[in-house]
């Protein structure tokens, strides 16, 4: 079988950042999936299963509602390997397009106090599965290490 194109990325050498991931048109509109990388893959432990499903409630929640943004989020979730996440955003873009709503969306998830949305049993298979201070923490880092701090290698995919 053929790979698909985001097995083809050298893991070894990706850092932290925000990436795109692929473009397709979907009904003649361009859909950019950005990797939004949290953790250097293989070289620090993965994501918390806790944190990275509070990330999501958080993300989810405030992409959605974002005064901007709001009409172009497709989907935001987690990556199986547990070491960030893939935004689907209408639009032919670019990382730097979106570094911005990036350091939004993860100061609002660094600073969060309340009740995590959605996280109930009505709204969620398992809402049980939450890391609200793990969430906080996580997101403040990437914030503060990569995203505030961002160059060209932590927005384009390493050759």
């Amino acid at each position: 079988m053929k790979k698909i194109p985001s097995f083809t990325i050298n893991h070894l050498n990706l850092l932290r950042g925000i990436y795109v991931s692929r473009k397709d048109e979907i009904g003649g509109e361009i859909i950019t999936t950005f990797d939004v990388r949290m953790k250097a893959p293989n070289r620090e432990p993965a994501l918390a299963n806790g944190a990275i499903h509070t990330i999501e409630h958080l993300a989810a929640t405030f992409l959605r509602n974002h005064p901007v943004w709001a009409d172009r989020i497709v989907y935001w979730g987690p990556m199986g390997c547990l070491t960030g996440n893939y935004l689907l955003v209408k639009g032919d873009l670019q990382s730097s397009d979106i570094l911005n709503l990036m350091c939004e969306t993860f100061r609002f998830i660094a600073n969060y106090e309340g009740e995590i949305p959605g996280a109930t049993a009505r709204d969620c298979g398992n809402y049980l599965l939450q890391d609200l201070p793990m969430a906080k923490w996580e997101a403040a880092k990437y914030l503060h290490e990569v995203l505030e701090v961002a160059t060209d290698a932590n927005l384009y995919y390493p050759e």
